[in-house]
């Protein structure tokens, strides 16, 4: 027996479930049959498009532009109707309930004349916000960049670094792009921060160097007087696709270091760099991409800072946050700041500052979103410039960081 027949069975089971309730909300609040056709008709070309996709894309299926829309398509459809389910669902266990304790008391029920339809109509009203999210998310959140700053106090700063400006970009996901007039209206934002120093933190693309050929130029644009860098990205050393050859993967990794020169910036591997500043200097750091789990652990700590003193003011650039909570924050070395990027929040929450920060994501990373700190020492998580996998955002914007440093 095929491995894909019980996945399979289990899903289909999961969507007639979902797609019984949410026929059923439909048939009580309206007579049209047409618009019951309609219904069914489109739920059922979404998973058979779906279907479509996972079985005709090799492996690196998460990666293509295809199955993004697919997989847009199919949440946009499925999150709707899970709400739907629950609600309804809940509805008739206590009808259920109801009846059992009816039978039980030998009392008939008295069924209140129009719940039913009420229910229904509340289930599609909830289920509509979920909808209309996750369509403004793949149609326009995905490019809803915002620009966040912090402004951090150290009392070892060097003073001529005291209101020195970084601005940190991550996750680019050159694969994904597919407009370019939006894609240039971020890197405008980017620019206009008038940053002091700009820091990308990794996955420049989803697999292949060729994704980054028609944005190179674009993102050459960037400027900073004291500089452009970056480090390497989990996605970067083409590991979630198929190669020909070992060969030809090993080439692909070295076209996508490649890129970086061409954009102007200078790519860290486990290396570091002093940044000098009327005659005081900080050290800037970068390592390979090291996460925990089944992620590649290339980033060498130790190696990145050989040459760098126990008491220079330290940046680090990391980009899977689970480097900073396993290895770095204990460090006794003492990076001062660490930049990550990785997570994208999931690409899916809800922010409302000062009130609520919630996302899936923070069930598998510590430091999922934004700025921590402990023990004196901070790291940032950016939400990420561009989108993976789901071809939207919402809730989770993508994410432009400035961090202006500040002698205490």
């Amino acid at each position: 027996m095929p491995r894909w027949i019980i996945p399979l069975i289990i899903f289909s089971v999961v969507v007639f479930i979902l797609e019984y309730y949410a026929f059923q909300a439909i048939k009580t609040v309206t007579k049209s049959k047409i618009i019951r056709w309609i219904w069914l008709v489109l739920g059922i070309s979404v998973y058979a498009y779906f279907l479509i996709v996972i079985f005709t894309t090799p492996r690196s299926a998460g990666q293509t532009k295809q199955f993004q829309l697919a997989a847009g398509m199919m949440l946009t459809a499925l999150v709707p109707k899970i709400l739907l389910l629950l609600i309804l669902f809940g509805e008739d266990v206590v009808r259920w309930t109801q009846k059992l304790i009816s039978w039980i008391g030998n009392e008939p029920t008295k069924p209140i004349v129009g719940r039913r339809k009420f229910i229904s109509q509340l289930a599609l009203a909830v289920a509509a916000i979920p909808f209309a999210s996750f369509l403004y998310g793949i149609i326009q959140g995905r490019y809803n960049y915002k620009v966040l700053k912090y402004q951090l106090s150290f009392k070892d700063l060097p003073e001529a670094f005291d209101g020195f400006t970084i601005t940190q970009i991550s996750d680019i996901h050159s694969g994904s792009f597919t407009n370019q007039e939006k894609i240039q209206y971020g890197v405008n934002m980017i620019n206009e921060q008038n940053s002091d120093m700009i820091l990308f933190t990794g996955d420049i693309v989803n697999n292949k160097a060729n994704e980054m050929d028609n944005w190179i130029a674009m993102f050459s644009e960037l400027n900073a007087p004291y500089g452009k860098y970056s480090v390497l990205g989990n996605h970067d050393y083409g590991d979630y696709t198929s190669w020909p050859s070992q060969e030809a993967k090993k080439a692909n990794f070295q076209a996508v270091k490649e890129i970086y020169p061409k954009m102007g910036f200078e790519l860290l591997c486990n290396e570091n760099r002093y940044i000098e500043k009327e005659g005081e200097k900080i050290a800037l750091i970068g390592v390979e991409n090291w996460g925990k789990g089944g992620f590649q652990k290339k980033g060498d700590l130790k190696k990145a800072s050989e040459g760098i003193q126990e008491k220079d003011f330290k940046v680090l650039m990391s980009h899977d946050p689970s480097h900073w909570d396993v290895q770095v924050k204990n460090d006794d070395f003492h990076y001062h700041l660490t930049l990550c990027g990785h997570t994208h929040g999931l690409q899916m929450g809800i922010e409302i500052p000062g009130w609520i920060k919630w996302s899936p994501s923070k069930y598998v990373y510590k430091q999922w979103a934004g700025l921590y700190e402990e023990f004196g020492r901070y790291v940032n998580v950016n939400r990420g410039f561009g989108y993976h996998a789901f071809p939207g955002r919402v809730g989770i914007w993508p994410e432009i960081t400035v961090i202006e440093l500040k002698k205490a």
